[in-house]
């Protein structure tokens, strides 16, 4: 795709505003609060739909760094070099079988786009791939997989589409790449995305949130146990009594697997917000108010409100990536996940010439 104007993308956004407030979200009767939503959408019993989906998938393992590899599951239209592709992120402790990965792929498969799941470094039992720890800041991960489809590949259309913490590095190499990304890079969606990963930290840590908070905290611990048998002379173990927290875990194993000064550097340097005001790729982000463990506030900054690339869907209800909706239209429950494969056809619509047309089929 050419470079697109600020009024160019004015206008699609115009367009993309017009056609969602014909399916605007309405929040789930009995999941009207952000805990309800978040934990619901967990439990929601859609996950065995989609298992066979998730199961026919080919592996496909990338190097990100030397030495360092991520495992990706891809599903091909017929004619791959043809079609657009969505690149999928998921969130702090998920992996490519997170429930709503597995959706997304799906619909999107079915829209018409090849599809690949992403794990984070040591995410999905791929913890031998890597001597490494993931963190909120591996956009290099996303772009040396971005070079690779495009060079190897050769994918003409490729959507990135993060899920919170996944969010946060689709929107930090947004704005990385500024005003040089690949032609190919069409547009980014981030759904729920930690832009200001202190701020999320302090939201999680609080007492509301003991449920997800000390769920993240076991496993993170659990994860350094298994590096350590594996990679015994880089993790120091007894440094997990000190872990209670989040924070406590960012300082004492992430910020220095890292390369970080401290927990407030690591924050600070992989934390998208810093960086969105360069991005200059049609951007949508989903976000809820009352998501009970990503603060909405930094989205209300400049960098955010006056970057006209940027499209914000704001909701005063959904919680966590959850949007679960009253009401359908033909659709399935998950308004968000609808919402991100429609934007992506819209930008094909709109702005790719002689592109095959995207699937109308229902989500």
């Amino acid at each position: 795709m050419q470079r697109l104007t600020p009024t160019e993308v004015e206008v699609f956004f115009a367009k993309v505003v017009e056609t969602f407030s014909a399916k605007p979200f309405k929040v789930h009767s009995v999941f009207s609060g952000g805990h309800a939503q978040t934990l619901g959408a967990y439990a929601w019993p859609r996950r065995y739909r989609f298992q066979r989906f998730s199961n026919l998938d080919d592996g496909r393992l990338f190097e990100v760094e030397p030495g360092v590899q991520v495992l990706a599951h891809c599903r091909w239209q017929p004619n791959p070099t043809e079609r657009p592709t969505i690149i999928l992120w998921h969130g702090i402790e998920g992996s490519t079988a997170s429930v709503y990965m597995i959706s997304m792929a799906d619909k999107a498969f079915r829209a018409g786009y090849n599809v690949l799941r992403v794990n984070f470094r040591n995410c999905g039992g791929t913890e031998h791939l890597t001597p490494t720890l993931y963190h909120g800041g591996l956009s290099g991960d996303l772009r040396a997989i971005i070079n690779e489809l495009i060079t190897k590949d050769q994918l003409p259309r490729i959507y990135p589409v993060g899920f919170s913490l996944g969010g946060n590095v689709v929107l930090k190499l947004g704005g990385e790449y500024g005003n040089n990304p690949p032609p190919q890079l069409a547009a980014l969606c981030a759904i729920s995305p930690s832009v200001d990963l202190a701020a999320s930290t302090e939201l999680i840590q609080r007492k509301r949130n003991w449920v997800y908070h000390g769920n993240f905290v076991r496993n993170l611990k659990r994860k350094v146990r298994a590096k350590h048998k594996l990679f015994p002379n880089h993790y120091d173990l007894s440094k997990l009594p000190l872990v209670r927290t989040i924070r406590d875990f960012d300082e004492q194993f992430t910020s220095v697997a890292g390369g970080f000064v401290n927990a407030d550097d690591y924050y600070y340097q992989c934390s998208s917000a810093r960086v969105v005001e360069q991005i200059r790729l049609p951007t949508l982000i989903m976000h809820s108010e009352d998501d009970p463990f990503i603060p909405f506030e930094p989205l209300r900054e400049r960098a955010f409100a006056e970057n006209p690339y940027i499209l914000l869907m704001q909701t005063a209800k959904g919680g966590h990536v959850a949007f679960i909706s009253s009401k359908t239209k033909g659709e399935d429950r998950f308004w968000a996940e609808n919402r991100a494969i429609e934007f992506c056809n819209l930008v094909e619509q709109h702005f790719v010439t002689g592109a095959e047309p995207i699937s109308s089929e229902p989500h």
